[in-house]
């Protein structure tokens, strides 16, 4: 499988027989380029301008949103409630986590998490393999908050997304906070592998935006 990061919350998760699944797509004002990728399925945590911009991506994907299973392309995508605050989406409402398996790797996407997960969160999302998990603050968990979400799934691949760069154009904090706590973080422009290629001690994996 192979894993892009297009800024944001979206990435594109790429199985090895092609098909294409894209996470959260966000709209122009957001900052970034919207993602020039035919998709086969789109996810969408919630529905806010910089997650749920799926007109503007080519081709006419299947689009997964809500609680529950949903099997597409003969993948099963899992929804979990939760919530975009501490308030139990009393502020900024619903969030849906997405749980899937590609290539035998589980992915875990936390959307626009906006607390630690409960017990029962925990053990709906099962084990992680890769885990795409809000870092930036204000509209998210900040990155100490981050760091006890990452500590409570124990992914083997951390990626972090949400947060601020060059080309973000939402006031949101760096990935610097959330990158204290660990020892290992590497840099790459995507990630290429399998179950077995997955790195054996856990790691943060700091991608660049595909342009």
């Amino acid at each position: 499988m192979r894993v892009k990061w297009f800024g944001h919350a979206c990435f594109l998760v790429e199985a090895a027989d092609g098909t294409k699944v894209i996470t959260d797509p966000f709209d122009e004002s957001v900052g970034y380029q919207i993602p020039k990728v035919k998709a086969d399925v789109v996810t969408v945590s919630h529905s806010h301008f910089d997650h749920n911009a799926v007109d503007l991506l080519q081709g006419n994907p299947e689009v997964v949103k809500g609680v529950g299973e949903k099997k597409i392309k003969g993948i099963i995508f899992k929804g979990i409630r939760s919530f975009h605050d501490k308030s139990r989406g009393a502020q900024r409402g619903p969030n849906t986590i997405f749980v899937f398996a590609v290539d035998g790797v589980r992915v875990c996407h936390l959307g626009d998490l906006g607390h630690l997960l409960s017990s029962g969160q925990q053990e709906e999302i099962g084990e992680v393999d890769i885990l795409f998990i809000p870092v930036g603050g204000t509209f998210t968990i900040d990155g100490r908050d981050a760091r006890e979400v990452s500590k409570q799934l124990n992914p083997r691949l951390i990626i972090p997304m949400h947060y601020k760069t060059e080309s973000c154009s939402i006031g949101i904090d760096s990935c610097e906070e959330f990158l204290k706590g660990f020892t290992k973080v590497e840099k790459a422009r995507e990630w290429q592998g399998n179950k077995e290629s997955l790195p054996s001690e856990q790691t943060v994996l700091v991608l660049e935006y595909a342009k």
